[in-house]
């Protein structure tokens, strides 16, 4: 009976051990760290609370830093992955778009977080930010393709716009966005992060998958 009870002991913890949480961080700006939001309405909570509903055991650790540019997140890459996380979400760029910086300058940023990543294995998410017209369409045209050549060099999941989820619900209408953006017009309020995490989310679980595998 004691064999039995121990044995029966040992499988619960070898189950109870395999089934620990991912350990996922998300590595980028104010649009990670939640600014203007209440703590558990900003993207990482909701992601993560996205992702247990959709039946991925993860948790979601915050290492947004408001004003960060692709810059700030490779001179934090190496410390942000010192604890080994199983996967990493890296969401940079916005703030490069918003100061006009070069994409050149951007792509290498973003290779260096992705490329230490790499050297780690640590599986990636690549959320890309789709530059605005203003800056002409040569900026354009090299700055979207950033993202989704990085994410083909080193092998990362692709989500190729952090708003899509708000694009999607207003068919492109700026005037509409308002509804689901704070008063500064560029971070999205609760509702607005909750659809931008529905279009996230599908990525993330492919994220989750290639943790796995």
């Amino acid at each position: 009976m004691h064999k039995i009870l121990a044995l029966l002991s040992l499988l619960l913890f070898s189950n109870a051990a395999w089934a620990e949480p991912l350990r996922i961080t998300a590595l980028g700006d104010s649009l990670v760290q939640g600014y203007g939001l209440p703590q558990d309405q900003g993207l990482v909570p909701q992601l993560e609370h996205w992702l247990n509903e959709n039946g991925a055991e993860v948790v979601l650790q915050n290492a947004g830093v408001s004003g960060d540019t692709t810059a700030g997140g490779a001179e934090r890459a190496e410390w942000t992955l010192s604890d080994n996380p199983d996967g990493l979400i890296v969401l940079l760029g916005g703030n490069d778009l918003l100061r006009g910086l070069a994409p050149a300058a951007a792509r290498a940023n973003l290779a260096l977080i992705l490329q230490e990543a790499e050297t780690l294995g640590i599986e990636t998410l690549l959320i890309g930010m789709k530059a605005p017209g203003n800056y002409g369409l040569d900026y354009k045209t090299a700055f979207d393709a950033i993202y989704p050549d990085l994410a083909a060099e080193f092998d990362a999941v692709l989500h190729p716009d952090a708003f899509a989820g708000i694009a999607a619900a207003v068919g492109g209408d700026p005037a509409a966005a308002q509804a689901y953006l704070q008063d500064d017009g560029i971070h999205p309020n609760a509702g607005g992060v909750a659809l931008n995490v529905a279009a996230i989310g599908p990525a993330a679980l492919q994220l989750v998958t290639a943790i796995q595998h």
